[in-house]
C-alpha cells in the first residue's frame, strides 16, 4: 500500500549563494514504509555529491550553489511503487 498524500510536501525555499538549503518531505504513509529518493529537474539526485545529504525525507544541501537552483520533487518509493510530490523550486541569489 502507498497512500497518495504527502505528510509534508517539500515547499519552495530561497537562499543566498553559499547558505545551506533545506528542502522537508514527509511521504505518504506506506506499507512497506516508503524510502525517500530527490530529483532535480526530472533527473535523481545523488547523494555521491558531498555537498549533498539526504537523511530522514530532508535533502540538505550544505553550501548552495548557483548550480543548485532549479524545481526539485521528492520521491516516495515502496514495493507498490513510487508517487512524486508537487515541485518545489530552490532559488539561489
Amino acid at each position: 500500500v502507498l497512500r497518495d498524500d504527502f505528510r509534508q510536501p517539500p515547499g519552495d525555499v530561497v537562499v543566498a549563494a553559499g547558505e545551506p538549503a533545506v528542502l522537508e518531505c514527509v511521504p505518504p504513509r506506506g506499507h512497506p514504509e516508503p524510502s525517500v529518493s530527490w530529483k532535480k529537474n526530472g533527473v535523481r539526485v545523488s547523494d555521491k555529491d558531498e555537498r549533498l545529504t539526504i537523511r530522514g525525507g530532508k535533502l540538505m544541501v550544505a553550501s548552495t550553489d548557483k548550480s543548485d537552483a532549479g524545481v526539485y520533487v521528492c520521491v516516495a518509493t515502496n514495493v507498490v511503487g513510487e508517487r512524486d510530490s508537487e515541485p518545489a523550486e530552490l532559488v539561489v541569489f
